[in-house]
């Protein structure tokens, strides 16, 4: 399998794609197209010792910025690397493209480049989070602010999807998030989709309040990108909250510096586990 990777997209780049570009094919057996500025991504593989020959370099001559508008992509960065990288999944010579850059540029070249899959009217962005249980996805979380009853129920089929042959589960059970449990609760959006998806064939287990994602109760969350993304950008706070008052009450008292040795493993898994970085 050939990853096409937009290497000079994100923050520090080219130097953290290629080590990461370097580990999976290495862990995986996959092969890698880095995508960006020819000079610049051999320089750099040079100096990291880069020499796999299951790395291979694609130029493009453009890169879309973080702080650059979506639609640029579209209108003047057509040799970017998000889109030379998409390019390459259309064309066949990749099965799949990576992005650690601007997320709506990813989206648009997605868009423009890859087109809808029959029966999706929106693309959603989806992202994992570690509940007691495993793992769920969520989406919407950011690609549309504003959705139809319709767009969430086409949301949840994708996650359904997703969940199904990611995460290995047969029957993803599939949660609509709202303000409360019963079915009557939430606005009309979220009434009509609640209904659309009770005579769907998913298994569909109703409501789910913020409380119940990380819980494990679902395993497919779904939402509209605004509700998505504050949730997803509160989850991320409380993580890094929780991670500072520990080391706090730790480093605070006489007791939990003697205690942490003892502590310090089960301490950076729990770390690990609520670490947004890491999923």
């Amino acid at each position: 399998m050939k990853i096409a990777l937009d290497a000079v997209g994100g923050d520090h780049s080219p130097a953290p794609c290629i080590e990461g570009a370097l580990q999976a094919v290495k862990e995986l057996d996959v092969e890698v197209i880095l995508v960006g500025d020819e000079t610049t991504l051999k320089q750099e593989c040079s100096r990291l010792g880069c020499t796999d020959s299951r790395l291979s370099i694609r130029h493009a001559s453009q890169v879309v910025e973080m702080h650059e508008s979506p639609a640029t992509v579209a209108r003047k960065k057509r040799d970017s690397s998000i889109w030379v990288a998409t390019e390459l999944v259309k064309s066949g010579e990749a099965s799949a493209v990576v992005s650690p850059g601007n997320t709506g540029a990813s989206m648009v070249a997605s868009f423009f480049v890859l087109g809808l899959t029959k029966g999706v009217e929106r693309p959603a962005i989806a992202t994992s989070l570690p509940t007691l249980t495993g793992t769920a996805i969520m989406l919407d979380v950011g690609a549309n602010v504003d959705c139809t009853a319709q767009h969430l129920a086409q949301f949840a089929i994708m996650g359904n999807e997703y969940g199904k042959y990611l995460f290995g589960k047969p029957n993803p059970r599939v949660g609509l998030l709202s303000i409360g449990e019963e079915d009557s609760k939430g606005n009309e959006v979220t009434k009509e989709a609640f209904k659309l998806l009770k005579t769907s064939p998913l298994n569909f287990i109703g409501n789910i309040e913020g409380r119940d994602v990380y819980s494990g109760s679902a395993d497919v969350v779904v939402c509209d990108g605004f509700i998505g993304n504050v949730a997803l950008k509160i989850s991320e706070g409380v993580a890094d909250t929780i991670k500072k008052l520990l080391v706090k009450e730790i480093s605070g008292s006489f007791f939990g510096r003697l205690a942490y040795p003892l502590i310090a493993k089960p301490l950076r898994n729990l770390k690990k586990r609520i670490d947004y970085a890491e999923f």
